[in-house]
């Protein structure tokens, strides 16, 4: 990890103090707002310079064709792309006749302000034109969680020192022209003008366009409204084409005033409705944020982030950074899920066009988990979308010859759009996710309605795949062979032990549910002996063993493989998969992600204590860290196997992932399951819960530099507050119902939790089974320790 000065360390803000080029594609990411339905990149408000422009619709994509070197049974024919749709941050200035661009003139001021509690991005800009005439420039921008169609600005514009001419030009801009492709996998396609024009209007302080995809046929509409105030005399016009819609304000300033704009832009798009129907309804939307106004908005934008805020926020004594960077990344898991309503949660959010703005198995195992604790409505639409989605997940199952829901391994409608079927189609464990995800949605909340009308169905199409899947040999066990795990690096394997322990937990699930809900079951087709062939398949599952080594090999015989030469690989050469064939990784001992520990985190009560802490040994000095979700596993685990600095080094590198631009991608869009993984580091590494068999439990243990950690999280509908201090833990409950109970566990004894009095435990002091883990040459994380000494410094800088 890099020190460099970025963003300055405060407890609730993210503050850009001066304007870096070379930072602009990361703060641009950082800088986003979204509300799950919109998404803005933090570009300037004038457009340029920018990194990538980009503004997106969940869900609104175009088709591209996959190329193929060679044609394959089963392959995607065609993928499907986020769009960057129509512009509508765009408020440009002329000062006299200068054209405000902080590459011209002279930059007195800039600073930019991300604020976490009133969830808007601030702007404060003093700049002198070539001719010597300045002004200054404030803005403040938010994409609403009250009005999930509504983006607004205020921008304010006054003079310094003399009286000056301004004009400001309001744009809705489509087809913007975007940077060109690079050879990293990790990238969006580029798409050249997507987007074809069907209306557009301009009257008054109104304006609005409407396109349509050339592939997808999905119809879009953007439209902007204003609220001014200025000089008596200053004058306003808008105009549109095709691709521009504009408002121009023309007035004369002097000093003591200035120029106050409210921009409001409305978005909407749909599959199926009318151009009329569109345009109706962004009008519409508009309608509602007029009512509303700029101080109503930004009013209901802090009152929805107090009530997130009050049950979400990790507070943490003697690491400012992580502390900082904890509370970024829960606000950006919350900006991709709030309003989703039955759409994805891509990889990337709505923050930038990585990966294609495709959904990945990430969702399910890193991100709903922390959503289904701490805003279960938002896990319950994202398991919705996927139950909307089944269609053609079975359709997919019988392109390939298997029964039941084979999902997609990275989409955005549905469709498999992985053109590499060693990742894609061979990683199987997806529907095991989503069931596991559904699972413990319905334990953490009680939702009966969902586990009926959606888990049940989730449950069986997943357990039917496995059934047609697998196999049972001459000795009665059952395999899942030919798979790939979460570790990319090792696939197309036989018996990985992370997707054979999901598949016997989804297998036994559907049974269990299908039981519960025979009317359900019947619908379903599922009888008496469907049920006993999934409890067969699942006591029989393979689960490989080491006896010499007294360790899991992640996948059968992995422990046999090569081993790889870390001592001949320059730190020059990672990302592997950007420098290595495929065919070297998947022949070695070399792990992308964790995997093996993936699934001591999630399926921890199929493991000893003894044979965690040796697994955790083994893998940790094969694990390269070259994804973004292995480090937020490794500090789980580093915890539970009484490893507490280390699982705090991991922590920082979860946390820090995009703030830091820690795997130099986060210029296409922030790491969102990473980011979910800082939540599950803390809480389920350092804080120790675990839900296994929907029975709540906490080993809660702080390293040497954390002094306080305090967490909340929803169970059965209860608020749950835990602070761990060094040698002690205290469990309460909020809740109006005062005769609430809850029974967890603490480091394996019961606690009856009631409303009237919390309960204090001592914590038991760590005693590691192993010595410290070592990593490949050059992968240690940093840490923490010594970069919280030197941060404490008056001259140490913030890491990058």
């Amino acid at each position: 990890m890099s020190r460099r000065p970025a963003y300055s360390v405060e407890p609730w803000r993210v503050r850009e103090t001066h304007l870096d080029h070379e930072l602009l594609a990361q703060s641009e990411s950082i800088f986003a707002l979204s509300n799950g339905h919109i998404g803005l990149r933090g570009n300037l408000d004038e457009g340029e310079p920018h990194a990538m422009p980009g503004t997106y619709l969940n869900s609104f994509y175009e088709l591209r064709p996959l190329p193929y070197a060679e044609a394959g049974y089963g392959y995607p024919e065609s993928g499907q792309t986020i769009v960057n749709v129509t512009n509508g941050k765009l408020i440009r200035l002329l000062v006299d006749d200068a054209p405000f661009d902080v590459r011209d003139g002279r930059l007195r001021r800039h600073e930019r302000v991300l604020d976490l509690r009133d969830g808007v991005l601030r702007r404060d800009v003093e700049w002198e034109s070539g001719a010597g005439r300045a002004v200054r420039v404030r803005s403040t921008r938010l994409v609403s969680f009250s009005q999930r169609s509504i983006a607004a600005i205020e921008y304010e514009v006054a003079p310094v020192d003399d009286t000056v001419r301004v004009i400001v030009q309001s744009e809705l801009v489509a087809n913007e022209t975007l940077p060109g492709p690079v050879k990293d996998p990790r990238v969006a396609a580029v798409l050249a003008a997507p987007l074809m024009a069907e209306a557009c209007y301009a009257g008054g302080t109104r304006a609005a366009l409407a396109h349509i995809t050339r592939e997808s046929r999905l119809r879009m509409a953007a439209a902007m409204d204003h609220i001014l105030d200025g000089p008596p005399d200053m004058r306003v016009k808008s105009d549109a084409d095709a691709d521009l819609a504009r408002t121009t304000v023309v007035c004369r300033l002097a000093p003591g005033q200035r120029l106050r704009l409210v921009k409001l832009v409305a978005y909407g798009w749909s599959s199926r409705r009318s151009l009329p129907a569109i345009r109706d309804q962004v009008a519409a939307a508009l309608e509602g944020a007029l009512f509303d106004g700029w101080d109503g908005l930004c009013a209901a934008q802090r009152s929805y982030l107090d009530t997130f805020w009050d049950g979400a926020d990790i507070e943490l004594d003697g690491d400012a950074e992580v502390q900082q960077a904890v509370r970024l990344a829960m606000f950006h898991v919350l900006q991709a899920g709030a309003r989703c309503e039955r759409r994805p949660i891509a990889a990337k959010g709505l923050t930038g066009p990585g990966y294609d703005g495709h959904v990945f198995w990430d969702t399910e195992r890193f991100v709903l988990p922390v959503l289904t604790y701490t805003q279960p409505g938002a896990a319950a639409q994202m398991l919705h979308w996927r139950h909307a989605t089944l269609d053609l997940a079975r359709e997919r199952a019988e392109t390939l010859g298997w029964a039941g829901a084979a999902f997609p391994w990275r989409t955005i409608r549905g469709h498999e759009c992985s053109g590499y079927w060693p990742a894609g189609t061979a990683a199987v464990h997806i529907g095991a996710d989503i069931a596991d995800a559904a699972v413990r949605y319905v334990n953490a909340t009680g939702d009966k309605v969902f586990e009926r009308h959606v888990a049940v169905e989730l449950l069986v199409e997943t357990a039917r795949l496995w059934l047609s899947y697998g196999h049972h040999d001459r000795y009665g066990a059952f395999h899942l062979n030919g798979v790939t795990g979460p570790d990319e690096y090792t696939a197309v394997a036989d018996d990985n032990v992370y997707t054979n322990l999901m598949a016997r937990r989804n297998l036994t699930a559907a049974a269990d549910a299908a039981t519960r809900h025979p009317e359900q079951a019947s619908a379903l087709a599922v009888d008496e002996q469907e049920i006993t062939a999934w409890r067969a398949a699942a006591a029989a599952m393979s689960i490989p063993y080491d006896d010499q080594l007294d360790v899991h090999p992640q996948v059968r015989n992995f422990t046999l493989f090569k081993e790889w030469d870390f001592e001949a690989t320059g730190p020059e050469m990672y990302p592997l998969l950007l420098n290595f064939p495929y065919l070297d990784l998947y022949r070695t001992q070399v792990v992308k992600q964790a995997d093996l520990v993936l699934a001591m985190h999630w399926c921890g009560d199929d493991f000893s204590a003894e044979d965690k802490a040796r697994n955790f040994a083994y893998y940790e000095r094969r694990t390269v860290r070259d994804s973004s979700l292995s480090a937020c596993t490794q500090a789980v685990l580093a915890a539970e196997v009484g490893h507490l600095e280390l699982a705090h080094d991991y922590i920082g590198e979860a946390a820090l992932m995009d703030l830091y631009d820690l795997h130099r991608n986060t210029r296409d869009g922030v790491h969102i399951a990473s980011l979910a993984g800082a939540w599950l580091a803390l809480v389920a590494g350092l804080g120790g819960m675990r839900d296994h068999g929907g029975m709540l439990s906490f080993a809660p243990r702080l390293p040497s530099r954390i002094d306080r950690l305090a967490f909340s999280l929803l169970w059965q509908g209860l608020r749950l507050r835990v602070t761990v201090r060094p040698h002690e833990a205290v469990y309460s409950l909020r809740t109006s119902d005062g005769d609430a109970t809850l029974r967890l566990w603490h480091h394996g004894e019961p606690v009856l939790l009631t409303a009237a009095t919390p309960v204090a435990r001592p914590i038991p002091t760590a005693t590691p089974l192993t010595e410290e883990p070592v990593q490949p040459p050059g992968r240690r994380p940093a840490r923490r320790r010594d970069l919280i000494r030197q941060a404490g410094s008056d001259t140490a800088p913030a890491p990058a």
